[in-house]
């Protein structure tokens, strides 16, 4: 899948609608609207990355930056009091289903282990 194609890429540009969470010029975070927990969050590079399998050394600091948005939007929901869980699923089997890297950061109810 190309980047014209790609849900997340029309949802980051402004092109399809989400209701956003978070943004800057490399990051978008957005409620999924299949929501898992009570909350649900999806956080994403600005940048098309089908997967994490597609990243290259140049995308590092991308990387660290997600991991660091979600850190404090976990804080801006309050997540951070009980515990939450950040998941980045990576190729079919891995569980992806939408073909642009994504984190899911989940929290408010109590995340059982293994999860599927």
């Amino acid at each position: 899948m190309n980047e014209g194609n790609c849900i997340f890429c029309r949802i980051a540009s402004g092109a399809s609608p989400a209701r956003k969470v978070y943004e800057d010029e490399d990051v978008f975070a957005f409620h999924d609207i299949h929501p898992q927990a009570p909350v649900h969050i999806l956080i994403i590079p600005k940048k098309h990355l089908a997967s994490l399998e597609e990243t290259e050394e140049a995308d590092q600091a991308l990387l660290g930056k997600l991991l660091y948005v979600a850190r404090n939007i976990a804080r801006d929901f309050e997540l951070h009091r009980n515990g939450y869980r950040l998941v980045l699923n990576t190729g079919r089997q891995g569980g992806q289903t939408v073909f642009h890297l994504h984190f899911h950061l989940l929290g408010g109810r109590y995340l059982y282990w293994p999860p599927g």
